[in-house]
């Protein structure tokens, strides 16, 4: 997106050097092809004032004969700088004729902060049956050497369903079941509510790891969960991983189905993440105060 603003703006500047340039190197010629020109609608402009000028005599006996000199003045001012005036246009003119040139190349990615509305079939499901979660996952299967190395402290994070926003907690059961049903991937939640004091701590590892401190993610307020896939009962995280990464995409389909944003569209790239927005949260403590856990 920025690439193309950055075009316009030397584009712009090209132009508009490229036209100074053209009129400093006028042939005499063409120099006195223009001078006409702007004589003759100097003449024409004169012409018409002299008319206006005519027609409103209480004007003129106020303005008097200073108030003529005046405009007169300015005529003059206008014509001296006829060059000036004409390349100063060009310029003022040029970023417009761009942008009116390029607005549809001009990439808006970024800036959907809420996705679009649902379609049919899984506003359907929504409006269906309240969804179960599934049984958690037994605590050694986030500490294998493989999980730790992706994903570091995941064993001590909160995978209680119960704790997230009620309606997020629906739309991510119907992306799992929509996940394994459609395109045979099932899923896992790796992390869903993330306390104050958690996420300060993730956020003092890096940013690698989270460049969010406390409020500042979905997570403080049960909108925002981590999920990754099983395969063979084992967790599979990493997206070096070419069936994860395909899953991932797939994932990212299906959320932004549901109205959530995915975090693989992010600079950052986050694959497992997904987060409902909503406005006004982020950056105070949810309604349970004192960053407590939300009532379940």
């Amino acid at each position: 997106m920025y690439e193309n603003y950055l075009v316009i703006f030397a584009a712009s500047v090209l132009l508009a050097l490229v036209l100074l340039a053209g009129l400093l190197l006028l042939s005499a010629g063409l120099r006195a092809r223009f001078a006409r020109v702007f004589s003759d609608v100097r003449l024409k402009l004169q012409q018409r004032r002299a008319a206006s000028m005519t027609s409103l005599g209480d004007l003129q006996s106020t303005v008097g004969e200073g108030g003529r000199s005046w405009i007169q003045k300015q005529f003059d001012a206008l014509a001296r700088n006829k060059w000036l005036l004409l390349a100063t246009l060009c310029v003022l003119a040029t970023p417009l004729i761009l942008v009116a040139i390029l607005s549809n190349q001009i990439s808006t990615e970024g800036y959907e902060d809420i996705p679009a509305e649902e379609n049919a079939v899984i506003a359907q499901l929504l409006r269906g049956e309240q969804l179960v979660p599934p049984p958690p996952l037994p605590p050694e299967a986030f500490l294998t050497q493989e999980v730790e190395m992706v994903r570091p402290m995941l064993v001590s994070a909160s995978r209680d369903w119960m704790l997230l926003d009620g309606e997020f907690r629906q739309r991510l059961l119907v992306a799992f079941r929509v996940m394994e049903e459609k395109h045979g991937y099932k899923m896992a939640l790796l992390e869903g509510y993330r306390s104050p004091s958690r996420q300060n701590t993730l956020a003092a590892l890096g940013p690698q790891v989270s460049n969010a401190r406390a409020f500042q993610s979905y997570h403080q307020f049960g909108l925002a969960a981590d999920c990754a896939f099983l395969r063979n009962g084992k967790l599979v995280i990493s997206e070096r991983d070419p069936w994860a990464m395909r899953g991932y995409e797939l994932y990212g389909e299906v959320a932004e189905s549901l109205g959530l944003v995915w975090g693989g569209r992010w600079k950052m790239m986050d694959f497992g993440h997904i987060e409902l927005r909503r406005k006004g949260a982020l950056g105070k403590p949810p309604a349970t105060a004192d960053g407590a856990e939300p009532a379940k």
